[in-house]
Parts: structure tokens; sequence; C-alpha cells
């Protein structure tokens, strides 16, 4: 019979598959110990069944914290490796998810202050209009026609993702939508008529235009004071005389006036400011 030659034994296999052996092993060695353990405390004539329970109860829980102990010892490696592989994947899960999570933080950022709700008029960052849905990823704007000064719906939908509202600024504009501080200018580029001639009988026009809601005007202008608690400019119409760099003459009209009135209001004053100007140019 050969004598057994440790050089000759093929050590390359204990080393690869050493997490294996050792977890067989191991497992091996706690449940013999176990056992004898066990068969000693019941072959204990000298406790009572109750205390021979209790402590068999507590052998069996050491020797399975042995078991899970010795086998994170054997796997720490392989174990090390997994983390570190969790924690990547959950970084690029972060990274690759970073505007969903921005979405939901941005839905928690509204409901806890309520900057708006379904219904309002609001401007966030350059994004305008009349709220119609809001859910935890984005708020839908139905566009209204701010800028243009008619203050209709353009027909146009705009879906806002709530991380916008983390970076952005919030305007409510609710209490433009009955009545609105409307400003609208008319330039002249010709010098051959005094625009302050023109000025009062355009207020005369203003407030012709604006008397069948002049005194609602003024019970909405004080809520809405009240409610900003904001000094805001009245309900009185006002009218500015200016010049540009360019050399052209502008006259600025303000007045306090339903939303849905203003662009109409805004046709006939500029018709009756025509008019005027027509006339007093032909005079000089």
């Amino acid at each position: 019979m050969a004598d057994f030659n440790f050089e000759d034994f093929d050590w390359s296999f204990l080393q690869n598959n050493f997490e294996y052996i050792g977890t067989l092993l191991w497992i091996l060695i706690i449940a013999v110990a176990r056992h004898f353990v066990r068969r000693a405390l019941r072959g204990n004539e000298k406790l009572d069944v109750d205390r021979k329970r209790r402590r068999l109860n507590t052998v069996d829980n050491v020797f399975n914290l042995l078991i899970v102990i010795g086998l994170v010892l054997i796997w720490s490696t392989e174990l090390q490796n997994i983390a570190i592989s969790i924690a990547a994947f959950m970084v690029a899960l972060v990274i690759a998810t970073k505007e969903f999570i921005a979405c939901i933080v941005g839905a928690f950022y509204k409901a806890s202050t309520r900057p708006y709700q379904v219904g309002d008029w609001v401007r966030i960052g350059h994004y305008d209009g009349e709220v119609t849905d809001s859910d935890w990823l984005s708020t839908t704007l139905f566009e209204v026609d701010f800028k243009g000064g008619s203050y209709a719906y353009t027909g146009r939908t705009t879906v806002v993702p709530n991380s916008v509202l983390l970076t952005n600024s919030i305007q409510n504009l609710n209490y433009m939508r009955r009545y609105i501080e409307h400003t609208f200018s008319i330039s002249r580029l010709t010098d051959d008529v005094n625009l302050f001639e023109i000025k009062e009988p355009i207020l005369a026009k203003i407030r012709e235009y604006s008397e069948h809601f002049h005194e609602v005007a003024i019970r909405y202008n004080n809520l809405i004071e009240k409610r900003l608690d904001i000094k805001i400019a009245g309900p009185e119409p006002s009218v500015r005389v200016q010049t540009t760099i360019e050399g052209y003459n502008v006259f600025t009209v303000s007045l306090f006036c339903p939303t849905q009135e203003a662009a109409e209001i805004e046709q006939k004053v500029t018709e009756d400011f025509m008019r005027i100007w027509f006339e007093k140019k032909r005079q000089s």
C-alpha cells in the first residue's frame, strides 16, 4: 500500500471551497456538541421537568447563536463583497431615480405648506396658469394668458414636476381671478401732441367704463388688503406720461377692474386715446 504524501494533496481544492467545507464542519461540530449537551441535561436526575425544559431551550438558543456567529465569520469575505455590491446598487438606484425622489419630496413640501390647491391661479417658476390636477409626482396647469393681458385660457396644458417646487418660487395669483390691477401702455413716436392734455379726458372715460363695478371693486380691494395684510393700489384709475431713451412718449394706464373685462376696457381706452390724439394733432 502506497504511503500518503501531503505534498501530492491538492490543497487548492480546500482553498477554493473553504466556505462550503467550513460551513459543513461548523454545523456538524455544533450539532454533535448540542446532542451531547442535551443528552447530559436529560440524564440529570437532580433537575425537575420545568428546569430541564428551560435549560434545554437555553442550550438550543446558545448553539443557534454560535451557528450564526460561525457562519458570519466563515463567510465574512463574501458578505463584505455582497455589502459593497448592495451599497453600489443603492447608490446607482438613487442616482437613477433622483428626479422621482425629488418629486416625492416636493409633494411632501406641497402638502406641508399648502401654497395652492386645485382651482387656484399660480405661478411656479416661469410656469403659470390654473391648477387643474395635483398628485404625488406633478401639478397640471391650464395656461392663462397673463402676459398678453387677456387673462383668458390659452388651451395649452403644462405638467410641472413637483421637483420644481423645491428650486423655484411659488406665487398664488388666486386673488386675480375676479379683479386685477391691469396696466397697459400706449406709445407714440412723435411729440406733435402734448399727452398731458389727453390725461383728464382718458381718466373720465375710464371712470365711465368702471362705473358699473366701482363699488364692488372697492369692497374687493379692501378684502384683498385684509387677507394679504398689505397695501395695494386702490380701485381708482391712474395715468402716467413717460418718455423713453428712444424718444417714444409712453401713456401708461392702470385700473382695478374685473379680470374678464380687462381686455375689453383696454381696447376701449386705446380707441379713445387714438381718437383724442388725432383730434389734438389736427387742431395743432
